[in-house]
């Protein structure tokens, strides 16, 4: 059979199906292709964070749908309106199905390296967020056991991939229904005698601030990039008590600020929502002065979008407006932020390992704190580099 394949969404989702192709590609009888045109099937992993990427999944969905003889619909899409999107060439993942990853489903599958989007530690999560449509789509809690991620650790490591990558919708729950949690896990991946990097995905600040300590002594192991993606999304508790955010703006300074205390050069990634129904220039302000004085590496900006199913869908969106006002001051206010911060890199020498393909003949490194360093294309994938650092642009560095 021949398969073509794409995803969309979060790390989490894309790790999830990617996964799900190399369980196919296991069939030594199938066959990955390039264009849909071509295939029997096509597998499509989608995300409904928000209302307008939810219309181009099923709009890219239909798409499929005519060049394929068959297409399978994975990730968020597919549990949330999956019976609405079913016909008689279009096959959605069932949510018993989806769950079902976690119970064994991955366990024994073969990586190919070339279609390695990482592993996922945990489904759901244990949050209750009032604009959140993730944690319906994906359910409660459910961790696998670490010695079936350490397992599938080994096995990627014995396929030469070198940059580990362990994602959920929130890593830091990790563990919590199965009397563990996300520190000890980094500690039994990070024991494997073997030479690699490990990145951890997304956790969120409740989690990560109830195991703070525990989990910067697990960061200080050199195999674990000292990168921190915590999605503070408000700074005005107001406005995080509404969204049911379960944490305070305080607890997450006081995070930032112990990871920044053990790991200078640390990369911290934030997410922020603007436009919530409460939000107001009260509540704006306070964020732009977060941003300004935590100085993260990494903003992602988006706009309340009320989704279907949770507490919040009734709920309008401010102004347009106003939003793009707002929009722009955060993302003129981080521009100057990283320029100042990435100037401080010229002329030093730093260790990277190579990731990834770039454009116009490049590659991809990631130093320590998982920064992205552009280097010549005379480098091969995973190949470990030591460079010096001659300029950059708005979120990398160039070395030579």
């Amino acid at each position: 059979m021949k398969i073509y394949f794409e995803s969309y969404g979060c790390t989490v989702e894309k790790s999830e199906s990617s996964l799900y192709l190399n369980k196919l590609l296991m069939d030594k009888n199938n066959q990955l292709v390039n264009k849909p045109e071509d295939a029997d099937l096509s597998v499509i992993g989608t995300c409904v964070v928000i209302k307008h990427t939810e219309d181009k999944m099923v709009r890219r969905i239909s798409d499929l749908s005519k060049k394929s003889e068959k297409v399978k619909v994975l990730g968020c899409l597919s549990t949330v309106n999956g019976n609405t999107l079913e016909s008689e060439n279009i096959e959605v993942l069932k949510p018993d199905e989806f769950r079902d990853f976690y119970r064994g489903y991955f366990d024994d599958v073969t990586i190919n390296s070339d279609i390695y989007d990482g592993i996922p530690i945990n489904q759901g999560c244990t949050g209750h967020c009032n604009f959140c449509i993730s944690h319906i789509a994906r359910g409660k809690l459910l961790s696998r056991n670490i010695d079936k991620i350490v397992n599938q650790v080994k096995m990627e490591l014995d396929r030469n991939i070198k940059e580990i990558r362990i994602s959920s919708l929130d890593t830091a729950a990790y563990g919590k229904d199965i009397n563990t949690d996300l520190a000890e896990l980094i500690n039994n991946i990070t024991e494997i005698n073997n030479n690699f990097k490990l990145r951890v995905g997304m956790m969120e600040p409740r989690n990560t601030y109830d195991i703070l300590n525990k989990l910067i002594n697990s960061y200080k192991n050199e195999k674990v990039f000292k990168f921190l993606h915590l999605p503070v999304q408000n700074a005005d508790n107001r406005i995080l008590n509404a969204m049911n955010r379960e944490y305070t703006v305080e607890e997450s300074v006081e995070i930032i600020k112990q990871f920044r205390n053990s790991f200078k050069d640390i990369n911290i990634a934030t997410d922020i929502i603007l436009g919530y129904y409460n939000d107001d220039d009260t509540s704006f302000e306070r964020t732009f002065k977060f941003i300004e004085s935590s100085e993260p590496d990494i903003l992602n900006v988006t706009r309340f979008s009320p989704r279907p199913y949770t507490p919040d869908y009734n709920k309008k969106p401010l102004n347009s407006n106003k939003l793009k006002e707002w929009s722009r001051e955060l993302i003129e206010l981080h521009d100057i932020i990283m320029n100042k911060k990435l100037d401080k890199f010229l002329g030093k020498e730093e260790r990277a390992i190579v990731t990834e393909e770039g454009k116009n003949n490049t590659m991809v490194a990631r130093d320590d704190n998982y920064r992205p360093v552009i280097l010549s294309s005379k480098y091969r994938k995973y190949d470990t580099v030591y460079c010096k650092i001659i300029s950059h642009g708005n979120n990398y560095l160039i070395g030579e």
